[in-house]
């Protein structure tokens, strides 16, 4: 990998603890929030941390922070994955809401704001290095949503026909 592409990546996972860890430090507010939002800002993060581990342990011995896949990763695309790409990163935008919504400043929802185009960044910066290793990447980020899963299954495209029907009057 170019030394450059390598440094980014690095820049990309340096940027990201920094942001969480000034979420963390937000959370001193948390006693000021009405106990109903700090108890579903505390499910939020719950919940993120289940869809980050779901997505780690699918990754097993691939994982790795830089964004560039390790010489023995292969393209998952079950379990999590299966649902949106990458989860890992679901699970942390989850997670950083709920530490902004148990919070309750400005600033943490800032700092939500940021952590989100760093996210998407980051994550348009691993999809080309995938795509780069992995033939089926680009089919499978076309039928697979980022960050968010459909709600409901995709539907097949609609057939189309050349010709419509007339009828004589």
């Amino acid at each position: 990998m170019p030394r450059v592409r390598w440094l980014a990546g690095w820049a990309l996972v340096a940027l990201q603890v920094v942001l969480r860890g000034a979420l963390v430090v937000e959370l001193r507010h948390a006693r000021r929030v009405l106990a109903p939002l700090r108890a579903a800002g505390l499910a939020f993060a719950v919940t993120g941390a289940c869809i980050a581990l779901a997505g780690t342990g699918a990754l097993g011995r691939a994982l790795h922070a830089h964004s560039a896949p390790v010489e023995a990763a292969t393209l998952r695309t079950d379990g999590a994955y299966r649902l949106v790409r990458p989860p890992i990163y679901s699970g942390l935008l989850l997670c950083v809401c709920g530490a902004a919504v148990t919070s309750g400043t400005a600033r943490a929802f800032a700092l939500l704001g940021v952590f989100g185009a760093l996210l998407s960044a980051k994550a348009r910066f691993e999809e080309r290095l995938l795509a780069e290793r992995f033939l089926a990447y680009p089919a499978y980020a076309r039928r697979t949503p980022r960050f968010v899963p459909r709600l409901a299954p995709a539907r097949a495209p609609r057939r189309r026909y050349a010709g419509a029907l007339r009828t004589s009057v």
